[in-house]
C-alpha cells in the first residue's frame, strides 16, 4: 500500500489542487469515486492489466464507462492515467484525494470498532468526545466487533486509539 501511496500522491495532490482552483471538489470526488468502483470491478481490473489492450482501446473504453460521471477534465485525467500505466492507482488516487479533501474542509472519518452497539445518545456523545480530542469535525463509522470484549478502538487516519478490555490485557500481559 505505501508503495502505491507513494505513485499516486503526485496525482492526488494535483487534482485536488486543481479542484479547489476551479471551486469543483465535490463533482472530483464524485468522478474519483465512480472511477474506483468501476476498477473494483473483476472484469475490468482484468481488461485494465491486460498488455495484449492497447492504451487507446482502454482509454477509449473507459470514457466510454464513465461519460456521465465525469467532466472534460476528468476524462483528460482518465487519458492521462492510462497512457502513463497508472489506471491502476485510481482508487489509492481517491482515497488520497479525499484525504486531502478532509484536512482541507477540516473533518476527519473516524473508523470506531466496538464491542457493541452504540445508542443515539451514547453515539452523539462519543462524537463530541472524539470531536473535541481530535479538534476536527467527526465523520464517525460504527462497526461491532464481538472480538473486543468491551469498549471501543478508533483509528483516525494514521492514528489508533485503543480503549478496548482486550487491548487493556494485551498491554496487561506484556508489562508483566
Amino acid at each position: 500500500m505505501s508503495e502505491l501511496a507513494t505513485l499516486a500522491r503526485p496525482y492526488a495532490a494535483a487534482v485536488f489542487k486543481r479542484s479547489k482552483e476551479t471551486g469543483t471538489t465535490k463533482q472530483w470526488s464524485k468522478g474519483l469515486a465512480f472511477i474506483s468502483a468501476v476498477l473494483n470491478d473483476e472484469e475490468i481490473s482484468a481488461v485494465v492489466v491486460n498488455p495484449k489492450i492497447s492504451k487507446e482501446r482502454l482509454s477509449a473504453l473507459m470514457l466510454d464507462i464513465c461519460q456521465e460521471q465525469v467532466d472534460a477534465e476528468g476524462a483528460n485525467f482518465l487519458k492521462l492515467l492510462v497512457q502513463n500505466n497508472r489506471l491502476t492507482l485510481a482508487p489509492t488516487i481517491a482515497e488520497l484525494f479525499e484525504a486531502l479533501k478532509a484536512e482541507d474542509e477540516g473533518y476527519v472519518d473516524v473508523e470506531v470498532a466496538t464491542a457493541y452497539a452504540f445508542s443515539k445518545e451514547e453515539k452523539q456523545s462519543f462524537t463530541l468526545t472524539l470531536e473535541k480530542t481530535l479538534s476536527k469535525k467527526v465523520h464517525m463509522n460504527v462497526t461491532v466487533d464481538k472480538s473486543l470484549i468491551g469498549g471501543v478502538v478508533v483509528r483516525a487516519g494514521d492514528r489508533v486509539i485503543d480503549g478496548s478490555i482486550k487491548g487493556q490485557l494485551q498491554q496487561l500481559a506484556k508489562r508483566l
